[in-house]
């Protein structure tokens, strides 16, 4: 799934495609998260996650996992880290440790709180569009129930008067944190086309839908019902 505007790939088919032609398929599946991937069953070799996100969970450490076979393991990755010094520290490694002990838990609540909160923004008048596969507006919605069977903890949507909405909106959120981070125990709103994404090009920006208005929602462990109205209050704001 694709950050910001939650675009699936179909990895089954990608994988057929790639190995035919001798290629190894790198499948980045943060959004996915470790509970709802099921990427090596689909035909990904390597999977990669950024643990800052849903394995640490708090926000609390940089550091990410790469998965494979053992012969990838030792042959390809191994001689690369050895030479280039990128490690883990154990402190480091502790703290994600420790966030996997609930892990499915958290992934688990946090999807489904996205859920309810995408039900129940679309439509909103102030909003262009949203964005979240669990909903069956999604274009992708069937492939994303065959992929993950989940919307994920994602949400995106886009606000339609532009930037200076888009910013008077998250500066009138009271629950909901404005950071870059995603997949945290607290909720993020994030504005990607002045920070995650600002560097793209303007027609980059325009290819991928990254519009001056799109806001990125990562849902967190607070009550739902609280969030809802955190966001209906922010976008009345506007």
């Amino acid at each position: 799934m694709s950050n910001p505007t939650l675009e699936l790939v179909e990895i089954r088919e990608v994988s057929r495609i790639a190995h035919a032609a001798g290629a190894i398929v790198v499948c980045d599946n943060v959004f996915a998260t470790p509970i709802y991937s099921r990427a090596v069953e689909q035909g990904a070799d390597v999977v990669v996650y950024s643990t800052t996100k849903h394995i640490d969970g708090q926000g609390r450490a940089l550091g990410g996992v790469v998965c494979a076979s053992r012969e990838y393991i030792r042959k390809t990755l191994e001689p690369y880290m050895k030479h280039t010094g990128g490690s883990m520290s154990p402190f480091t490694a502790w703290i994600m440790l420790n966030g996997m002990a609930t892990l499915d838990l958290r992934c688990r609540a946090m999807a489904e709180a996205a859920a309810g909160i995408a039900a129940a923004l679309e439509g909103h008048a102030a909003l262009g569009r949203v964005i979240y596969p669990g909903l069956a507006s999604h274009p992708q919605h069937g492939l994303a129930m065959a992929q993950m069977g989940t919307g994920g903890t994602l949400v995106a949507f886009d606000i339609k008067a532009g930037k200076e909405a888009a910013f008077r909106f998250m500066n009138a959120l009271e629950i909901i944190k404005i950071s870059n981070n995603l997949g945290d125990a607290k909720s993020i709103a994030t504005h990607p086309a002045t920070t995650t994404h600002q560097r793209l090009p303007q027609d980059q920006k325009d290819a991928l839908g990254i519009t001056p208005g799109l806001i990125r929602l990562s849902v967190g462990l607070e009550d739902p019902g609280d969030l809802t109205r955190d966001l209906m209050r922010a976008l009345a704001a506007i």
